[in-house]
C-alpha cells in the first residue's frame, strides 16, 4: 500500500480522464460553446512536437527507433489481446491509419432486421449531424459514395485524397466485378486544413507523418492549451472515483507518477471518463468499494462487458496489369456494398465492409526463383520484369461479430502496477451466433474475393484470416434500460448522474470498418449533454482552482 503524505486538491466544472481523441472531442466542444473550467488528466507523457518528428522518422528508417519515445507505460503489461499499449497524450489515435468510414444505418438496429445482437438506443439518423461535425473537426478528406449506400447529409469539408493510377486501374476491376467502390475518406488534408499541410501522399503515415498532415488528437491539445481553454495534468494517474451517498461522484483520486505519496483529489461538476475501451471499464472497476465492490456505474453488471471488434478476411490477387506501387500505397477504395445487405433467407448473417489496395507483395527482386535457383547478374533484372508485368491488389472484408456477455474486461488480482493496483485482463468471446458462423461466414468472403479475381481474369495468390478482433470497443455499452446497460444514450451513466464516459467503450456493436470517425461522433453527442450543466458564454475561462491539503 502506498503511504500518502500529503493532498494536493484541483477544482474544475469539468473533469475528463484521459487524453484519447474522445477526449478531445469532448474537450474541445466544451471550450468552444461553454464557459466552463476544463482539467484532462493523463497518464502518459507529452508526445514530441511536429518540428521534431522529420527527425524522429529518419532515426526510424535508420536505427529502427520508436519514433514515438515514452509512449507507453512500463509496468502495464496486460493479460489478452491489447491493441496497443499507447499511453500518452492523444492516446491510440497518435498512431492510427487516419482511416474515418461512418457506420452503416442497419449496425444500429442489429437485432430488429436480422434478428441477432442488441439495438442501439440511438439510429443512424440521430448521430448524422455528429458525424458531420467529427468530419470537420479533424479534417476529413473524401468523395462521397452513392447516397443508397453512403447516405450524409452534407458533403465532406475537404475534397477526395486523389486516386493514384494504380487505383483509377483497379477501380475498373472491380466495376467489372460488379461493385461500386469509391476512394476511402481519411483524416488526411488534401488541401492545407486546420493550419497543417496537405498530404504528401509519400506513404510517410506510419509509424509517423513528419508533416502534420494526418490529424491526430495532440493537435486540438496544443490549440487548446496555447488558448488556456483548458488545463492538461500529465503523468497523473487517476486509480479511483469516489461516489457520496447521494449516488454522485465526487471526486477523482490519483498520484503523480515518480511522486506516489502525494494524492491528487480532482473535484468536479462533471466527470467524464474517456480512456478507451480497456482503461475506461478498468477505472470503473478498480473503483470498487465497501458500499460498491462490483466498481462505480456497474449496478447491472457490465462494466467491462461486451467488448467488441470484427474479423478480417484478405486476399493478394495477381492481375494482368502493369502496376507501379509506392506512391501513397496506404490509400484503398471502399464500398459499403455488403454492409447495406437485407436479411438472407436462410437466416445467416453475414455483412463485412470491403476495401482494394495496390500492393508490393510479391513484387520485389529475389536472389532465388521459384525452384530455389540462384539468380545472378541480368538474371536477377530479367526475372523481376518478368513478375512485375502483372499487377497485384490486397483485397480485404471486415466482417461483423457479434460479442458475447463473456467478451470483458476483469480485473487481474494476480498481475498489478507499481502502486498495487490489478492490471486489467481481455478475453474476445464471439456470441454463439457469431461462433456457429465464423468458418462460413470466411468461406463466403473468400469466394467473393476469388470471384472478383475471375472478373479480372487474375488468381488468389494467398488467403489469410486474422482471429483477433480489430478497431475494440464496448465495456459500459449504452441503452434505455438501466439493467442491460451501463450508459444512457448520451453516455450518462445509469448510476451516477454527473458520471460520463464517452466514445468506443459506449458501443453496443463493432460494425464491419474502421470505428474511429463514429467512436468521435459518439462523444460529440455526449458533449451535447454535458454541456447543458454549463452556460453557453463565449470568453476567458477562469484557470482551474488549486490548493495544497494536508491529509485527512
Amino acid at each position: 500500500m502506498t503511504y500518502v503524505s500529503r493532498r494536493r486538491v484541483v477544482e474544475s466544472d469539468v473533469c475528463i480522464v484521459g487524453s484519447g481523441i474522445s477526449a478531445a472531442m469532448v474537450a474541445d466542444k466544451l471550450a468552444r460553446e461553454r464557459s466552463a473550467t476544463i482539467v484532462v488528466v493523463e497518464a502518459g507523457d507529452d508526445v514530441p512536437p511536429l518540428d521534431r518528428r522529420p527527425a524522429l522518422r529518419q532515426r526510424f528508417l535508420d536505427y529502427d527507433e520508436n519514433p514515438w519515445p515514452n509512449d507507453h507505460l512500463e509496468g502495464y503489461e496486460i493479460e489478452g489481446p491489447l491493441q496497443s499499449r499507447s499511453m500518452c497524450v492523444g492516446g491510440l489515435a497518435m498512431h492510427w491509419g487516419g482511416v474515418t468510414p461512418r457506420f452503416s444505418p442497419e449496425d444500429f438496429k442489429l437485432k430488429s432486421l436480422y434478428g441477432v445482437g442488441t439495438d442501439w438506443p440511438i439510429s443512424y439518423d440521430d448521430l448524422e449531424p455528429h458525424y458531420v461535425e467529427a468530419e470537420r473537426v479533424l479534417g476529413v478528406a473524401g468523395e462521397p459514395g452513392p447516397p443508397a449506400l453512403d447516405p450524409r447529409s452534407k458533403p465532406f469539408p475537404m475534397p477526395m485524397l486523389p486516386l493514384t493510377y494504380n487505383l483509377e486501374l483497379l477501380k475498373a476491376w472491380v466495376t467489372k466485378a460488379g461493385i461500386t467502390m469509391w476512394s476511402q475518406p481519411s483524416a488526411k488534408n488534401s488541401i492545407p486544413y486546420g493550419g497543417r499541410a496537405p498530404c504528401c501522399r509519400n506513404d510517410t503515415c506510419t509509424p509517423i507523418c513528419p508533416i502534420g498532415a494526418k490529424y491526430s488528437p495532440d493537435f486540438t491539445w496544443n490549440a487548446l492549451r496555447r488558448d488556456k481553454r483548458v488545463d492538461l495534468h500529465t503523468r497523473t494517474i487517476v486509480r479511483r472515483l469516489d461516489v457520496d451517498d447521494r449516488g454522485r461522484i465526487v471526486r477523482a483520486v490519483a498520484v503523480r507518477r515518480g511522486a506516489p505519496n502525494v494524492e491528487v483529489e480532482y473535484r468536479a461538476k462533471v466527470f467524464v471518463v474517456a480512456g478507451g475501451y480497456v482503461w475506461s471499464s478498468h477505472l470503473l472497476l478498480a473503483s470498487r468499494s465497501v458500499s460498491l465492490p462490483n466498481g462505480v456505474a456497474n449496478s447491472s453488471g457490465l462494466v467491462g462487458k461486451y467488448l467488441c471488434g470484427h474479423r478480417n478476411v484478405q486476399a493478394f490477387v495477381r492481375l494482368p496489369m502493369k502496376l507501379y506501387p509506392g506512391i501513397n500505397e496506404q490509400h484503398s477504395l471502399v464500398t459499403k456494398q455488403f454492409m447495406r445487405v437485407p436479411p438472407r433467407a436462410d437466416g445467416k448473417y453475414l455483412r463485412h465492409d470491403l476495401r482494394v489496395w495496390e500492393s508490393a507483395s510479391g513484387q520485389a527482386p529475389r536472389l532465388r526463383d521459384d525452384s530455389g535457383a540462384l539468380l545472378l547478374g541480368d538474371e536477377i533484372l530479367r526475372d523481376w520484369r518478368k513478375r512485375t508485368e502483372h499487377g497485384v491488389a490486397r483485397v480485404r472484408a471486415y466482417y461483423d461479430v457479434i460479442p458475447d456477455r463473456a467478451s470483458e474486461l476483469t480485473l487481474d488480482d494476480a498481475r498489478k502496477n507499481a502502486l498495487g493496483d490489478p492490471l486489467p485482463k481481455l478475453a474476445f468471446r464471439d456470441a454463439p451466433e457469431s461462433a456457429a458462423l465464423k468458418e462460413w461466414s470466411e468461406e463466403t468472403i473468400g469466394a467473393l474475393l476469388r470471384d472478383m479475381a475471375r472478373a479480372g481474369d487474375g488468381a488468389v495468390v494467398r488467403t489469410q484470416s486474422d482471429e483477433f478482433q480489430d478497431h475494440p470497443a464496448g465495456g459500459c455499452r449504452m441503452g434505455n434500460d438501466p439493467g442491460s446497460s451501463v450508459t444512457d444514450s448520451w453516455g450518462r451513466t445509469h448510476d451516477h448522474e454527473n458520471l460520463f464516459v464517452v466514445g468506443a467503450p459506449t458501443c453496443v456493436s463493432a460494425s464491419c470498418a474502421n470505428a474511429t470517425l463514429t467512436f468521435c461522433a459518439l462523444a460529440l453527442r455526449s458533449a451535447v449533454e454535458i454541456a447543458r450543466a454549463f452556460p453557453a458564454v463565449r470568453g476567458s475561462v477562469l484557470a482551474p482552482r488549486e490548493e495544497l491539503l494536508d491529509p485527512d
